[in-house]
């Protein structure tokens, strides 16, 4: 027995077909460092190479630093595209792909739309847009409500479509006309009788009577409609054409005939057309939830990017929706994340950080090493996978590690990122204390850069009991320049904390030639959580300026500094 699949086994079908479930993300966290970026580059295009039944894209969670776009231009790697948000969206889901009625369609066309596809709502679009929505309701409505014998000439009906609704035959006149004034009337009557109601333009449904034909002739009738396909005489479609009164032959008998004339009205006269509730294919489902269980409509049209008409979309296609797969590098904590990640399904977490606050709804595969960077750990899957990374890859991966290990100076280097490091530096054909120094150089350079570009080039959010502090970071190998990104931050700082919401703000300006770093902040305890944290050790001692502090040996704000100040919120 042929089993028959419904709708939404169809689009579901359909949408297997052209790879929609096939596509992973692979995302670095908010605020992407060289790390997060390069690693996404590099292991997409690992995970393509040994997955090819899917297709691994990656993409950024935020824009684009000077020290990332030098490293990402000098090995000619494009940089992904962004995205705010992996929430679940319309054009995610496999939603009802009906195809657009024209508003001159018969409602018996409509009718016969709505019972094959098994809907009860029909888009109207012309040239790709929506026009309009005609549901069951509309029809059945116009069948059984309107009783209006004038309504063809009040929707200017087309000859073409009496002729449809009645599957009849044109015998005299142009199918493409409009009704414009008359009645439907039916010729039951002896003529002394139809007299008195036949008037001009009227449409007149009669049986093989000659008297009566020849009267509604006679008396300026628009069209005359016979009844069960009975031939008509000559002379009398010979005294129409000198009237210009439309002959059409009907099948049915009389009673039909007039039932379905009804029908022929055109979809554009009973569609509703203000106040439709529409939704676009870039909405995300729990945004669309609300206006879909407030309002009773079964269906409502969805609209592509450009306002085209894309498909229908009802309660129902929301309960399998299917959600962005994603696989996360370089963190592993929500606060970090892209937003709408709690709506994806994580499939792979690769990262070299504490374990934070990142929650899956079935096992993944999760990899965390404690090495120094996020790429140490690709190359490492590559070599595991017998794979060489091709030049541009290798750069990209290089270049992450000489970034986040400040040249292995930072305390996060291991001996694993620094052989990964040279390894990759060999087949990328750079020489990585060379490429240090440019790299640097292109990321702390200050000039064109507002303080907001500056403070949130590197930026990272954490919370602890119910404290809310942010730690950016900036990291050269000239004093100079760090001293005028310091002056430009120190006007600044104060209200980034206050616009941000955050209690406090930190941003170290790292020198990786004196392996210490000037601490500038904002907010309340700010400096007494600096004293707590560093001060008892001697590593916490005044600029010359007055306004900042020195933590000699911090460089690092995974391995240092974040952890310092969470423990100092921690101790009573």
């Amino acid at each position: 027995m042929e089993k028959n699949l419904t709708q939404a086994d169809e689009d579901g079908l359909a949408m297997k077909e052209q790879g929609a479930e096939t596509e992973v993300f692979i995302i670095g966290h908010k605020n992407p460092d060289t790390d997060s970026i390069c690693s996404s580059i590099a292991y997409a295009a690992l995970k393509n190479k040994l997955d090819p039944d899917k297709c691994y894209v990656p993409k950024r969670a935020g824009r684009v630093s000077r020290e990332t776009q030098f490293v990402i231009d000098y090995f000619g790697v494009g940089a992904p595209e962004y995205i705010d948000d992996v929430g679940t969206q319309i054009k995610d889901i496999s939603i009802r792909k009906v195809k657009g009625i024209s508003g001159d369609i018969t409602l018996k066309k409509a009718w016969e739309a709505i019972k094959l596809n098994n809907i009860v709502t029909l888009p109207v679009t012309l040239e790709g847009k929506l026009e309009g929505l005609i549901t069951v309701k509309d029809i059945v409505k116009t069948y059984m409500d309107v009783n209006d014998a004038r309504i063809l000439s009040e929707s200017r009906t087309s000859y073409q479509n009496i002729i449809e609704a009645l599957d009849g035959e044109l015998l005299l006149g142009n199918s493409g006309d409009h009704i414009e004034i008359g009645k439907i009337l039916v010729a039951a009557a002896n003529p002394d009788v139809l007299e008195t109601f036949i008037e001009k333009g009227d449409i007149i449904i009669t049986s093989n009577r000659y008297e009566s034909q020849l009267c509604a002739i006679e008396l300026n009738a628009g069209c005359i409609i016979t009844t069960t396909g009975a031939k008509v005489a000559e002379t009398i479609l010979n005294f129409a054409r000198e009237h210009n009164c439309v002959v059409i032959s009907s099948p049915h008998d009389t009673y039909t005939t007039a039932k379905l004339m009804n029908q022929s009205v055109p979809v554009s006269y009973v569609m509703k057309r203000e106040g439709l509730v529409t939704f676009k294919s870039d909405d995300y489902l729990v945004d669309i939830k609300d206006t879909m269980s407030k309002l009773r409509h079964r269906d409502f049209p969805v609209l592509d990017r450009y306002g085209d008409y894309y498909g229908m979309i009802s309660r129902r296609f929301l309960l399998n929706a299917g959600k962005k797969k994603v696989i996360l590098v370089d963190h592993n904590e929500k606060s970090q994340s892209v937003d709408g990640i709690e709506e994806a399904e994580i499939i792979e977490i690769i990262d070299h950080h504490r374990i934070g606050s990142i929650e899956t709804i079935a096992p993944v595969y999760f990899r965390n090493q404690p090495v120094g960077c996020t790429a140490t750990i690709i190359y490492q899957i590559y070599c595991e996978a017998g794979i060489e990374p091709d030049k541009e890859i290798a750069g990209i991966l290089c270049a992450a590690i000489i970034s986040d290990t400040l040249l292995y100076r930072s305390p996060t280097s291991t001996a694993a990122d620094e052989k990964a490091a040279e390894q990759l530096a060999a087949l990328a054909g750079v020489s990585t204390a060379q490429f240090a120094d440019l790299m640097f150089k292109a990321g702390s350079d200050p000039e064109g850069k507002t303080p907001e570009e500056i403070l949130y080039q590197d930026y990272k959010d954490f919370s602890l009991n119910d404290i809310d502090f942010g730690i950016g970071q900036i990291t050269s190998m000239y004093a100079d320049e760090l001293a005028v990104i310091k002056d430009k931050l120190m006007p600044f700082i104060a209200e980034a904390c206050e616009g941000n919401r955050a209690d406090i703000i930190y941003f170290m300006l790292t020198n990786i030639v004196e392996n210490n770093s000037e601490i500038i902040f904002a907010g309340e305890n700010a400096r007494k959580l600096l004293d707590e944290s560093f001060g008892k050790y001697g590593l916490c001692r005044e600029s010359e300026s007055g306004d900042s502090v020195i933590l000699d040996g911090v460089v690092s704000r995974k391995k240092q500094m974040a952890p310092a100040i969470l423990a100092a919120i921690q101790s009573p």
